[in-house]
């Protein structure tokens, strides 16, 4: 079976005669919330609960979606003379936009093969694909597929020293990872009851309502059968075989667990020699002490809002770590973006670019293995639309544009705290 035959979508597009299917995503997708509602129709129910919820009741998630929309950017006319470029540098290297793809665990959850389709897509489009550590091909493998394009991101794993952890920073050096990733947030699991809720049990398993579920997804059975049922392979050589998902999901909870400490994250400073991010990162003192730490970038992130929904929306964290920091590290957003004018906001604040995560799982669930690339232009058209419109030739001209942004953190807030 064909990518295109997987993407219903996709063959009605090109049902329509003479038509240009990127075109016709455009006019029919044309925002993530389009995507989201057909994802939502397209997607077994399990696997949409997955992708798009949060913990507790949401509220991170909503207060996410509405700090982006109260950040407005005041414009400035008569200066743009050409349709902007979108191109930047993130991390000191040179990028088609300031968007970027976050990474998520068990993505393949969402729609099986998504690794390969999420790979393929940022390294056509020239922009940051964020492979996480529990996804369903190798590090080895997401080298060769966007081989100029890819970062890994990484969880603790400190037992015996870090073997593992220490070992998947070796095989990412080999393969050429252009940027190692570290996840700082997630301290203990919280509670995410729309997962819950749809049949996903905890510890993980394929249970019989969820096989059920799938089969009323014909798009998603498509690529289960192309792709094969999801597995943490970059994990396999450290699990002594090719275990049951049943049997892996029980060896990540024995080895995978708790929060970087800072001496820690000497360890893999010490052993990892290209740009190392800390993802997760919402406090200004946390910020500080990653620069003296000799991380090159920070992910300002709350996590999507799926691990405590209590957290300030990321770009309202923003405007405090820039007055910390800027100038000393690279400063990346992610939880809450969904369209390019929100990758703009976050450059206006201080950032390099803003990543989405969610907003890639809901492209997958709607328009099978054609969702990133129509997503990713959808991000781009939408930040040269927006450089444009705001009298910017070029993004770096974003941070001179004023901002009011009633929901920011300034760094007076933290002093006596800090």
């Amino acid at each position: 079976m064909t990518d295109a035959a997987i993407a219903q979508p996709a063959k009605a597009a090109r049902a329509t005669a003479g038509a240009d299917p990127r075109s016709e995503y455009m006019r029919r997708y044309p925002t993530a919330f389009d995507l989201r509602d057909l994802a939502r129709r397209r997607m077994p129910n399990f696997a949409f609960e997955y992708g798009d919820g949060g913990a507790g009741t949401d509220g991170g998630i909503r207060r996410n979606w509405a700090a982006f929309d109260a950040v407005e950017l005041m414009p400035r006319y008569g200066k743009v003379i050409a349709p902007p470029s979108a191109q930047t540098k993130i991390l000191g290297k040179s990028y088609a936009a300031p968007i970027g793809i976050a990474p998520v665990g068990g993505p393949g959850t969402c729609f099986p093969g998504a690794e390969r389709y999420l790979a393929a897509a940022a390294q056509a489009a020239r922009v940051p694909y964020t492979l996480g550590v529990l996804s369903g091909i190798t590090v080895e493998q997401a080298a060769e597929i966007a081989p100029d394009v890819l970062w890994f991101q990484m969880y603790r794993f400190a037992n015996n020293n870090h073997k593992i952890g220490l070992d998947l920073v070796r095989r990412a050096a080999a393969a050429g990872v252009q940027a190692l990733v570290l996840t700082f947030d997630t301290p203990a699991r919280t509670t995410r009851p729309r997962e819950s809720k749809s049949g996903i049990p905890h510890p993980f398993r394929l249970t019989m309502k969820m096989r059920l579920d799938a089969m009323s997804s014909p798009a998603w059975m498509a690529s289960l059968a192309r792709n094969g049922i999801p597995r943490f392979v970059s994990l396999t050589p450290y699990m002594g075989g090719n275990l049951s998902l049943e049997e892996s999901t029980a060896f990540i909870r024995r080895e995978q667990g708790g929060a970087f400490t800072w001496d820690e994250l000497k360890l893999y400073r010490d052993a990892w020699k290209g740009p190392l991010v800390l993802k997760g990162v919402l406090h200004p003192a946390d910020a500080e002490m990653a620069v003296k730490a000799g991380i090159d970038g920070i992910l300002v992130s709350n996590h999507g809002g799926r691990q405590i929904e209590a957290l300030p929306a990321s770009i309202d964290a923003l405007p405090a770590i820039t007055e910390a920091v800027g100038g000393k590290i690279s400063i990346i957003v992610d939880s809450g973006v969904r369209s390019g004018v929100d990758a703009a906001r976050a450059v206006a604040l201080g950032a390099e670019a803003g990543f989405a995560g969610k907003a890639f799982m809901w492209s997958l669930g709607a328009l099978g293995p054609d969702g990133p690339a129509h997503y990713i232009n959808l991000l781009t058209e939408d930040v040269r639309a927006t450089l444009g419109q705001t009298g910017c030739n070029t993004v770096a001209e974003l941070r001179a544009v004023p901002v009011r942004h009633p929901g920011a953190y300034r760094l007076a807030d933290f002093r006596e705290r800090v």
